[in-house]
């Protein structure tokens, strides 16, 4: 019956942890099931638990420890006496011991394992956030070069789409002796071109799902349907907080800053730890014991009772001279503690450094969208009354497919700043622990 309830409370379980593959991605979603099923997020998992162990057992270290030994012994030889011809002696003997023992004082050495070991976990608990966080910021570029590739996909289909009704339109003006044939040579060329183009973006739009894909540790077979927000003008020019507010919401949120802090906490305690070895150790041990051996007349239980043996006692050691490796750990201690500090500096640097990257770009790219949706007004215009001209007959063939390469270049312009402003301003928002969300 117990078995049965075991077997089913695993099976109750592992169902729980089975993580269903969503028939829809949206940015949310991608985020959400990386985290649950990425390997190194797994793995980071793993090592706090091992770090939640060496907490309890540091804690357990403080409470004797107790062993039970027994032993069986069989001897048999010839013994002479008093000139009497020598006999055949053979014994049977047993021995029963329970000892305890328990460290009384090291230097307070226990004690500061535990609050080590606490912090340990500690940072531990925070590299799991962290390998989390970057979980989520490959996801969040992965998802959306997708948008980019599949918007530049949707430019380079609807340019096809305007070439092949222009092969048609020459195609009526050559029958019509308004154009030279080298003139439609050149528009079918440029068709031929624009196709091979949607082959590229069509492609390029694959790999980037291949990408998320693999960042999704899905299965070959798994389908990935990506959902596409409407990214509106209002999400790409958003407005900023400062950068200096930004900076320092991500120093007290950001987990590699409280990691690094932590580690000279760590140090702090290796130093304590190394310390300790110039202290006396005293220990207190115990033990029980009996004995049994049948040259004696009396029963065996009788013997076990009569030959009963306690023990109790401390000892105190005292270190007088270590080789100077004592000296030696104390010192390399402070030297961790030295550069445990070093990199907690570095880490606040290498923060800061991206924040103000992260900043520069969101500024950048709003501008340069900004530019680019006004070149992109200019252009249009330009290209479709040069086409309208060109329908006429009153402009040939190179002067539309300059336009046209003119507009086409300006759609991409707007593309990449865009999605590059998006990228940045979601990333930024993270860095002030605002979820990532499109």
């Amino acid at each position: 019956m117990i078995l049965s309830l075991l077997f089913a409370s695993a099976l109750s379980l592992a169902a729980q942890e089975v993580v269903v593959v969503p028939e829809k991605w949206d940015l949310k979603t991608c985020i959400e099931y990386a985290i649950k099923k990425n390997i190194q997020v797994q793995k980071a998992r793993i090592t706090t638990q091992e770090s939640e162990i060496n907490l309890k057992q540091s804690k357990e270290a403080l409470f004797p420890s107790v062993s039970a030994n027994s032993s069986f012994s069989y001897s048999n030889g010839k013994i002479q006496t008093d000139g009497v011809e020598a006999k055949n002696n053979a014994s049977l003997g047993s021995n029963y011991s329970i000892n305890a023992g328990m460290t009384l004082f090291n230097g307070l050495k226990n004690f500061n394992t535990i609050k080590q070991n606490e912090l340990l976990k500690k940072a531990s608990e925070l590299n799991t956030k962290e390998t989390e966080n970057n979980i989520v910021v490959a996801i969040t570029g992965a998802y959306l070069e997708i948008l980019y590739a599949h918007e530049t996909l949707e430019i380079a289909q609807r340019t096809v789409e305007t070439s092949k009704a222009q092969v048609a339109l020459s195609q009526n003006l050559l029958s019509a002796g308004s154009i030279a044939k080298a003139d439609f040579s050149q528009v079918q060329s440029q068709y031929s071109s624009d196709l091979y183009t949607v082959v590229n973006a069509q492609n390029n739009y694959e790999t980037q799902k291949l990408t998320l894909k693999q960042l999704l540790e899905l299965e070959m077979t798994d389908e990935l349907e990506i959902e596409f927000p409407d990214l509106k003008e209002s999400d790409v020019l958003a407005p900023l907080p400062s950068k200096d507010e930004v900076y320092r919401t991500a120093l007290n949120v950001m987990p590699q800053i409280q990691n690094s802090e932590l580690s000279i906490q760590v140090s702090e305690y290796d130093l304590k730890n190394a310390k300790s070895s110039y202290y006396p150790t005293l220990s207190l041990n115990g033990g029980l014991s009996t004995k049994y051996n049948n040259e004696v007349t009396t029963t065996y239980g009788d013997q076990l009772n009569n030959n009963i043996y306690q023990s109790v006692g401390l000892s105190l050691s005292i270190p007088i001279y270590s080789n100077g490796s004592t000296r030696a750990s104390v010192q390399k201690a402070r030297l961790s503690i030295q550069s445990a500090k070093l990199d907690y500096t570095g880490t606040q640097k290498e923060l800061l450094k991206t924040v103000e990257s992260l900043y520069q770009d969101v500024i950048s790219m709003q501008s340069k969208f900004y530019a680019a949706k006004e070149q992109l007004k200019s252009t249009e215009e330009s290209y479709r009354l040069t086409e309208d001209q060109f329908n006429l007959g009153m402009k040939n063939t190179v002067e539309l497919l300059t336009e046209k390469a003119k507009y086409q270049e300006a759609e991409q312009l707007v593309l990449q700043a865009k999605y590059g402003a998006v990228l940045s301003q979601k990333l930024l928002n993270f860095y002030q622990n605002i979820p990532i969300e499109l």
